[in-house]
């Protein structure tokens, strides 16, 4: 009888714990669907899609988040696709995917911002008694960045924004967290990486903040969901895991030597008008070149836009519409490997 009970008690220590996030419970090996509730305040209530993905072996525990802005829609849809590629069974450790955090401005495609507060999702921790974006934040907060040991976090060209693939890497002054955050963007294989300091509420600073490595990546634009940037979201998103050691199999680097980008200028438009783009992402400028100009509502040439820096243009409007204050175009200036030696694994 003891020998029983000797066995089953190895046999309890050796099976992974259920996993829930929010509405979501999974078993070890299993896949659960659900949501985050996010009470009524002082504006409505909304529930935040949830996938957890509770592998049948331990190991970390991997937060995918996108939706911030909801016209975002390839990272959204990426990690929707994602769910698909992954066998928990093959699994080691846990992933928590929240695909869509800012569910009104998806369905009432509202670019940059919730339209129920007319305000961005983020300012992490958030608040419990704020509006809804400030609830949105504070419950992400507390039941997934906290609960998980890495982060990335998914974005990409909004509605009215024009760019390719590329990645940030946080610079927090911590080495051995640096270096596992840069290994992660690495990995992911995005061949331009904007460098960042460690400064700001969004999701991968709080989270670096806590000490969990962490990388941005954004994908898509224009409202587009063309099958390259949902699959260079999906296959860098998996060879991170691989990186983890949470999925088996080589971890592939495509760029060792990525473009590195020590900080970018964000260009905006003086003139209400229709705007001309004279650049595309990845063209480099030099100062003082023309990245556009803008035309009044009969067609005549009001304004030109020129480049304050040299470097290589990130971000590009994408519609014509114009108003003061807009932004034109994103230049990133090239830098340096932040880390050129014995950073990467």
């Amino acid at each position: 009888m003891k020998g029983i009970v000797f066995i089953a008690a190895l046999c309890a220590i050796g099976q992974a714990a259920d996993i829930t996030v929010g509405t979501a419970t999974a078993r070890a090996g299993e896949k659960a669907t659900g949501y985050i509730e996010v009470p009524v305040g002082v504006d409505a209530a909304t529930s935040l899609p949830v996938i957890v993905m509770n592998g049948a072996k331990p190991g970390p525990k991997l937060a995918l988040i996108a939706g911030a802005h909801g016209t975002e829609y390839a990272s959204s849809v990426a990690l929707v696709q994602l769910v698909s590629h992954v066998d928990p069974a093959q699994l080691s450790g846990t992933l928590m995917i929240l695909p869509l955090l800012n569910v009104a401005s998806y369905q009432q495609k509202v670019v940059h911002r919730n339209p129920v507060d007319n305000k961005g999702v983020g300012g992490y921790p958030g608040k419990a008694d704020g509006t809804q974006s400030e609830r949105i934040a504070y419950a992400v907060h507390n039941q997934v960045i906290e609960k998980c040991d890495h982060l990335i976090d998914y974005h990409g060209g909004d509605l009215d924004e024009n760019l390719h693939p590329y990645s940030y890497w946080t610079n927090t002054g911590k080495p051995e967290l640096d270096s596992t955050s840069r290994d992660m963007v690495l990995a992911f294989g995005l061949k331009t990486v904007i460098i960042k300091q460690a400064r700001g509420r969004g999701l991968d600073s709080t989270a670096l903040g806590m000490g969990k490595a962490s990388i941005t990546v954004e994908a898509g634009r224009a409202g587009t969901t063309e099958a390259a940037d949902v699959g260079v979201l999906i296959n860098g998103t998996m060879n991170v895991m691989r990186y983890l050691k949470m999925l088996p199999g080589r971890v592939n680097m495509p760029y060792e030597h990525p473009l590195w980008v020590s900080k970018f200028t964000i260009v905006k438009g003086e003139q209400d008008g229709i705007f001309y783009p004279l650049v595309v992402p990845e063209a480099y400028v030099h100062q003082g070149m023309s990245v556009g100009y803008i035309t009044n509502y009969f067609g005549e040439r009001i304004a030109d836009i020129p480049a304050p820096v040299s470097g290589v243009i990130l971000v590009a409007c994408s519609v014509p519409t114009m108003k003061k204050g807009d932004n034109v175009v994103y230049i990133g200036e090239i830098g340096e490997d932040p880390m050129p030696r014995g950073a990467s694994r």
